[in-house]
């Protein structure tokens, strides 16, 4: 069961509807989930009561039509698996909402490889070796 959030600037019910069925069309296509096994609340910000803030990323212009997508799924993903779930969902927002794939933006936990979304919908694995934890000290 994946739990979505959508998080919008300038989006009205149709917009937010639209993203909507772009990531579980997503979720259903890459993934395996079962099509009727939808979770997600979806939030417009039009700047009057509540805002996103964004900066551009580094080669990546963002503007007023970004949209963050956070979900929240049992471990177990291939980083290909991951890659393909991103992609996915920024070619499905440009289609259905019109939103361009470089302000599709999903925020993916520190713990997990890097092999998430990047700026423009996915990244591959890097070479660079994960900093080990830092030990800790006995009282």
């Amino acid at each position: 069961m994946p739990f979505v959030r959508i998080d919008a600037l300038t989006a009205d019910t149709d917009r937010l509807d639209a993203l909507g069925r772009a990531v579980h069309d997503a979720l259903v296509e890459t993934i395996g989930i079962p099509p009727d096994d939808r979770f997600q609340v979806l939030t417009g910000h039009g700047g009057r009561t509540s805002t996103l803030r964004y900066d551009g990323f580094p080669g990546v212009h963002r503007d007023d039509g970004l949209v963050y997508v956070a979900i929240t799924l049992r471990s177990g993903r291939t980083p290909a698996q991951k890659q393909s779930l991103y992609r996915r969902i920024a070619e499905l927002a440009h289609d259905y909402a019109g939103t361009e794939p470089r302000n599709v933006s999903s925020p993916w936990p520190r713990t997990s490889p890097p092999t998430g979304p990047s700026a423009t919908g996915w990244r591959s694995t890097s070479s660079r070796p994960e900093a080990g934890r830092p030990s800790r000290r006995a009282p």
